[in-house]
């Protein structure tokens, strides 16, 4: 480029030269033919250089332009085999995600028969406790029976019907355990299962691939837990005012976990020298006898303590243990609605059309058609809880004029009414 702008500035500059000598020459009339063919074999000579520079000038740009262009071609062939190489990749991880995906749901098929069989097998479980009930109550009946008749008798001999029940009921608690080891079979399958399929999801993310799998991961069953359940007839009695009264519920440095299942609060969980749930259907084996006072009794955190008493009427379990209270007497504000149905819910049991105050509130209560701010059986805040949101999903105890109490420990009793 360089050459061709030089030989377009010298080319008029020579015929200019040329013009200004056939001008200004003085020797015009004298000899002007060969004065005017040398001048002309002087600028073709020019030309012709110029032209020859300018010939070796768009060569070097040919030659330089070529060599861009085999440049191009080589970055474009770079391009093309890595567009193949992200093709082939690409290929293997939609291969990749076809398998995780038939995997899932194989094992999302795996985990709704395993749940079903857990399900079922609860429901076994369920009917042989009741029947072993049932069995133990005939055999302390014949026990007796038969205490009197060695009393009176004492040469005769056990009664037949005696050792074939207490037989039968060896062998029902045999297979209750059977079935118990069964259950936490399953249960650790479940969460093997479980654990597999959130593996899984994580790969899919990781491939950068959604799929929707919410539904069936969000409800994690939460495992067995190994909480000591109380024995059939194990109660414990305080005495109160020269009365003794039966002790349903203790809280009081936060060792058991009240976060458990229905079945748990069904029939029972704790230690009677500790921490304990009685059990919802041994206090209605009680309370279905006649009418029953039910006391509560609360410490705070600044060592006071409160007291309210009520008179109430508590449903079997096919109402979920429904509670209607009537208060009576006490000396801190009810929290607890009075001459209203309130229905018992655990994170794993809720009544039809009833909130999720366990999922919100932590442990099993009674509540109406809203959740209420008051739950002896929410959470432990050990130390006192700071902040209103932790106090609310502890145990606490919020009155009707807007007052929450941070409770540090609980007793609910229950005694006869007419005593």
């Amino acid at each position: 480029m360089y050459t061709i702008k030089l030989f377009l500035f010298i080319i008029p500059l020579v015929i200019s030269s040329r013009i200004d000598q056939d001008y200004y020459s003085p020797f015009d009339s004298i000899s002007p033919q060969p004065k005017s063919r040398f001048a002309m074999l002087d600028d073709v000579k020019i030309l012709a250089n110029g032209l020859l520079q300018l010939g070796h000038g768009l060569k070097d740009f040919v030659h330089k332009t070529k060599g861009q262009i085999n440049d191009i071609f080589e970055k474009l062939n770079i391009f093309d085999q890595s567009f193949y190489d992200l093709s082939l990749q690409t290929n293997e991880i939609k291969e990749e995600e076809k398998k995780l995906r038939t995997t899932t749901s194989k094992l999302q098929v795996k985990n709704e028969e395993v749940k079903n069989m857990s399900l079922e097998l609860n429901s076994k479980l369920e009917n042989v406790l009741e029947e072993k009930i049932l069995l133990q109550q005939k055999v302390r009946y014949l026990e007796e029976q038969l205490t009197n008749l060695i009393k009176n008798q004492p040469e005769i001999q056990e009664h037949p019907e005696v050792t074939s029940l207490k037989t039968f009921v060896e062998q029902q608690d045999n297979s209750i355990k059977d079935l118990l080891q069964t259950v936490e079979e399953q249960y650790r399958q479940l969460n093997q299962q479980h654990s597999q399929i959130k593996e899984i999801e994580n790969q899919l993310r990781r491939t950068g691939i959604q799929e929707s799998t919410e539904n069936s991961l969000s409800s994690k069953p939460r495992a067995p837990r190994t909480t000591p359940s109380l024995h059939l007839n194990e109660t414990k009695n305080v005495q109160h005012d020269g009365s003794s009264w039966t002790l349903i519920q203790h809280r009081i440095d936060g060792s058991q976990n009240f976060n458990e299942t229905w079945e748990n609060y069904k029939y029972g969980f704790g230690r009677l020298d500790g921490e304990f749930w009685l059990g919802l259907e041994k206090i209605y084996s009680i309370v279905k006898q006649s009418n029953y006072i039910l006391r509560i009794e609360l410490e705070d955190w600044k060592g006071t303590k409160h007291y309210i008493e009520y008179s109430f009427h508590l449903g079997n379990h096919e109402t979920n243990y429904k509670l209607h209270l009537v208060e009576i007497t006490g000396n801190v504000p009810s929290t607890l609605l009075v001459n209203k149905d309130l229905v018992f819910s655990t994170w794993d049991h809720r009544a039809k059309g009833h909130f999720n105050c366990p999922g919100s509130y932590s442990g099993g209560w009674w509540w109406h058609d809203v959740c209420e701010e008051n739950n002896l059986n929410g959470k432990y805040n050990k130390p006192r809880a700071k902040t209103k949101p932790e106090r609310r999903r502890g145990i606490c105890w919020k009155s009707q004029n807007g007052r929450l109490y941070s409770i540090k420990s609980t007793k609910m009793l229950i005694h006869p009414k007419d005593s």
